[in-house]
């Protein structure tokens, strides 16, 4: 298989992993629905795909690392505390959690990717709260 044809099959992976995620946030009437979670995704997945092929002798370990602390600062914006609630956490979650996929599309890693989607989303389609 061709470079290009491997880079966009991960690329259209990390799309429909996210917009998964995304579709079940939408569901569940959250703020960060569908169209955040695959913008998220696949721009994790494009730095990961960049930084592999883009980059000849560069450390893709180093665009990971960057990828993760700027997805932390998005997330910290989802979360908004009041006096007696802390609210927006499982959003930030899965926001962090979706930019993990697209990295792992980003990198090949096909398997672990789409594994991970079903476990975040047995995880979110969990009784709220368990009892």
């Amino acid at each position: 298989m061709s470079t290009e044809i491997e880079m966009i099959l991960r690329l259209l992976l990390a799309t429909a992993l996210g917009a998964i995620v995304g579709y079940q946030r939408e569901r569940a009437n959250k703020p960060a629905g569908l169209r955040t979670h695959t913008l998220i995704c696949v721009g994790a997945a494009l730095f990961t795909v960049a930084s592999i092929y883009g980059f000849g002798g560069a450390d893709p370990a180093r665009i990971a690392a960057g990828i993760v602390t700027g997805i932390g600062f998005l997330g910290a914006g989802a979360i908004i505390r009041t006096r007696e609630h802390l609210v927006g956490l499982t959003t930030a979650a899965t926001i962090w959690s979706v930019a993990a996929i697209g990295l792992a599309a980003g990198a090949g890693l096909y398997i672990i990717s789409a594994v991970t989607t079903a476990v975040i989303l047995i995880i979110l389609l969990l009784p709220h709260p368990i009892q």
